[in-house]
């Protein structure tokens, strides 16, 4: 078996352009937040594209956050993390 040859890449830095948040508010009135990062870039050192442009790699993140039109959620009491109850103490008169 013969071993594929590899394109090397330099990883580069991404910063957002503007905001990477976008805001939808849906018809129920619920409010849903997309987030999208970019997770890698990098552009290959010793590969073009065809066309001669730079190749590049890159991997994205779509985080989606929907808060309900009455704000509300449930969580199982059995989730929740309560501090430990302390016995009462005895008042002295």
């Amino acid at each position: 078996m013969t071993e594929e040859a590899k394109i090397k890449f330099k990883i580069l830095d991404a910063k957002p352009v503007g905001s990477n948040v976008v805001n939808f508010r849906l018809e129920d009135g619920a409010l849903v937040k997309l987030r999208v990062e970019i997770e890698r870039a990098a552009v290959a050192v010793d590969f073009k594209n065809p066309d001669g442009t730079p190749h590049y790699n890159i991997g994205t993140g779509v985080h989606i956050s929907i808060t309900p039109p009455d704000k509300t959620f449930y969580v199982p009491r059995s989730q929740l993390k309560m501090p430990p109850t302390r016995p009462e103490s005895k008042m002295v008169s």
